[in-house]
């Protein structure tokens, strides 16, 4: 039987913001957790929808319809193919839900462009 995940553990572990790691899988889908710092790179996701729930800080996310800014315990689906922007000035805690073949740049390669990583 698998063991329950920590999910502050497996965050205090991740010393970079923008790293996301694997905590679990659940069918084809990634529950990633990430630390958020200033700005990601905008992009979409044009096969697939992309799930936030905010742990802990706050977090902004910027779309071309408006910004939805979300606080500890709320929950926001980027539909896909919609372009976002991550933002989070003071940094948050994130869980990510997304099938475990999604990029966390989705279609705009950069330098903050993630490996998956399961722990």
């Amino acid at each position: 039987m698998p063991e329950p995940v920590d999910l502050a553990a497996v965050l205090s572990t991740v010393d970079q913001p923008w790293s996301p790691r694997t905590v679990a899988v659940l069918n084809d889908y990634d529950l990633r957790v990430v630390h958020t710092h200033g700005e990601f790179t905008r992009h979409s996701h044009p096969e697939t929808d992309e799930v936030f729930l905010v742990l802990s800080g706050s977090l902004t996310i910027r779309m071309d319809d408006g910004d939805v800014t979300l606080a500890p315990g709320q929950l926001y689906v980027v539909s896909k193919g919609t372009p976002h922007q991550p933002y989070s000035p003071d940094g948050a805690q994130v869980l990510l839900v997304e099938p475990s073949a999604t990029v966390n740049t989705g279609d705009t390669p950069s330098e903050l462009t993630a490996e998956r990583r399961v722990v």
